[in-house]
């Protein structure tokens, strides 16, 4: 069974998305096949897996990103239309696609990491760049109508700075213009690309208790000089162990960006 709905993504203009401001995203529709939503939302990964992040210092003033967070290793127990997915993102038509939309020749190289993030009421996401390391994110949604009232937020922010902080400072929500606001529900996905001022973020979550937004993250790494520095520490880009899946602390203090 094939998750991606090839047409969709064939579809994308690599130069409508290049051009777009005020940094390149899309908000795709369909990314995935109705059979392969159903599948994969159906047997996402219990949170008693995760790992919860609460409260972890951020570099520049940032505030916490309240979250739970499944990060993928290969070792990880997963059900079998995830692991068919996951190998999915690993064949030649989404590497592909990578290529295309971010304008990379064939002998330039990337790494896909990917996690599961949950949060539950009161989390938020503040304003943010993402680390240099990252080309971009794609990001999926696996809530629907059934199980999330857009009144409760957790729309993910497309913010405009106007070219005004840098990526290492913590402006606020009401510093920043909203370019677009995007409900992280229903098949749909969100492709961006990392700049110096691609700011993204979500407001505190309004849902009841024992509610839970559920997003599946891909992140399109480059081989930078940090990222080789985890590998020869036996790292992936995430500074998560390449070998046997170990729960981890929470992160240093300071981190920079997520």
């Amino acid at each position: 069974m094939r998750y991606l709905d090839q047409k969709t993504f064939a579809a994308l203009s690599s130069e409508k998305f290049s051009n777009r401001k005020p940094y390149p995203w899309v908000d795709i529709a369909h990314p995935l096949t109705d059979q392969g939503f159903a599948e994969l939302r159906r047997t996402l990964p219990d949170i008693s897996q995760f790992e919860k992040m609460v409260g972890v210092k951020r570099g520049y003033g940032q505030k916490s990103h309240d979250r739970a967070i499944l990060h993928y290793h290969p070792s990880l127990q997963l059900s079998g239309p995830w692991r068919e997915f996951i190998a999915e993102l690993h064949d030649d038509f989404y590497q592909s696609f990578i290529r295309r939309m971010f304008h990379l020749s064939p002998d330039e190289k990337f790494i896909l990491t990917l996690e599961w993030y949950y949060a539950w009421a009161g989390c938020s996401v503040s304003p943010h760049c993402d680390a240099k390391r990252k080309l971009g994110t794609q990001i999926f949604y696996f809530n629907t109508e059934e199980d999330w009232d857009l009144n409760w937020s957790g729309n993910i922010l497309i913010l405009d700075d106007k070219g005004r902080f840098k990526a290492h400072s913590a402006p606020g929500f009401e510093q920043l213009e909203v370019a677009a606001s995007l409900p992280a529900r229903d098949n749909r996905s969100l492709l961006f690309q990392r700049t110096e001022h691609s700011w993204h973020g979500v407001q505190p979550l309004g849902c009841p208790p024992g509610v839970l937004r559920k997003l599946f993250i891909i992140t399109i790494n480059l081989p930078t000089l940090q990222v080789w520095w985890r590998r020869v520490r036996g790292k992936d880009p995430d500074g998560y162990p390449l070998r046997g899946f170990e729960r981890q602390p929470a992160r240093p203090a300071a981190s920079p960006a997520a």
